[in-house]
């Protein structure tokens, strides 16, 4: 049996791609999602011609959208609080400034705009994540090839792990 036979019958989720291009040889290259989820929809069957980008199969997207969504939400919030901790803080200033106030008051206005400013960034990172998170639940071609096996089907679950199954090889030419 070959190996790419074996890798087959090793794992649930397969798809190979090899390039379909004249006169080189094709490298494989194994694919996969980086991030976990159900496959909700498998775009390629075997023997067709993909694109560079096109869709090979797709993760259902649901949590990922409300992650994307609650991250949003999250950074509005921490904006707001930030900007809210700034216009203390320049009162703050202005009245430390003018002799009104203490230095207490003054560094407790200073500490809480830091923190509004390091939540607001953090929010921004999240909100990052997610939506790269969002962008991973596809996976596409990364260059034309040709669908040799598909194995993968709608209602497997992909784990993320050190050693995530093959969903997908793709041909490369040399």
């Amino acid at each position: 049996m070959s190996t790419v036979r074996k890798m087959i019958k090793a794992s649930a989720f397969f798809a190979v791609l090899s390039v379909a291009a004249s006169g080189w040889a094709a490298d494989r290259v194994k694919l996969t999602t980086p991030v976990s989820g159900v496959v909700k929809e498998v775009y390629v069957q075997a023997g067709q011609k993909v694109k560079k980008g096109d869709k090979l199969l797709a993760l259902d997207d649901t949590r990922f959208k409300a992650r994307v969504m609650e991250a949003e939400a999250g950074l509005m919030r921490v904006k707001q609080e930030a900007e809210d901790a700034e216009r203390e803080f320049r009162r703050a200033q202005e009245l430390f400034d003018r002799g009104v106030s203490s230095t207490t008051e003054f560094d407790a206005a200073k500490l809480k705009h830091a923190r509004a400013t390091a939540n607001a960034r953090e929010a921004e990172a999240r909100l990052i994540i997610a939506r790269k998170n969002l962008e991973d639940s596809v996976l596409r071609a990364p260059f034309d090839g040709v669908v040799k096996v598909r194995e993968a089907e709608p209602g497997m679950y992909v784990p993320a792990e050190l050693n995530p199954p093959t969903l997908v090889i793709l041909g490369k030419i040399r």
